[in-house]
């Protein structure tokens, strides 16, 4: 359920662009994102650091955007939080006891996933592999492209990028976790 509130400024983006144009799309989707933290704080009492730090870089690119009427500012969002994710997952690596992706699975997943020191670093790093790539392509595509294939890429494109991503890592751990605890049971 989160997952489809936290799509519907996208949304209301492309719907927006589609009848309108882009200035209004930006405008929409800097309202819808504002209203989403709000509306998220008033039930849950907390916003994730990544909602809201898409919502800041929404509003901020956003608004230099449609000053300056430059909509190639508002266009760097998915890869400037693309890319701050991908820094953060590979510093994650020498900061802390564990690395981001083992400390974000072990609370949605209460422990369930049980893999190697190595295995969580592989997966830390495939993760950061894949937000600087989803960065670079939307940059290749907002250069390269026309606008209207921009605003498609990042509903469907990004989107499906990482639904591939996200199915190939999942067929990933099973097995890496399927082996851990292969290893785990012989041990005993």
């Amino acid at each position: 359920m989160q997952l489809l509130i936290d799509f519907l400024p996208i949304v209301a983006f492309v719907i927006a662009y589609w009848l309108t144009d882009i200035k209004t799309a930006i405008a929409v989707i800097m309202v819808a994102m504002s209203l989403q933290v709000a509306i998220t704080w008033v039930i849950k009492r907390t916003v994730s650091k990544m909602l809201l730090a898409s919502t800041v870089l929404v509003v901020v690119l956003g608004a230099i955007s449609l000053a300056i009427d430059n909509d190639l500012v508002f266009k760097w969002k998915p890869t400037v939080l693309n890319w701050a994710f991908g820094l953060a997952f590979l510093v994650s690596r020498y900061v802390g006891d564990k690395p981001i992706v083992q400390r974000l699975l072990d609370s949605v997943a209460n422990g369930e996933i049980s893999l190697l020191p190595q295995d969580w670093q592989r997966l830390n790093l495939m993760w950061t592999g894949f937000f600087l790539l989803s960065g670079a392509a939307n940059l290749f595509v907002a250069y390269n492209f026309s606008e209207g294939v921009w605003v498609n890429f990042k509903l469907f494109g990004l989107l499906g990028m990482t639904l591939v991503f996200v199915m190939l890592q999942a067929l990933w751990l099973t097995r890496r976790n399927q082996a851990t605890s292969t290893e785990g049971s012989a041990e005993n």
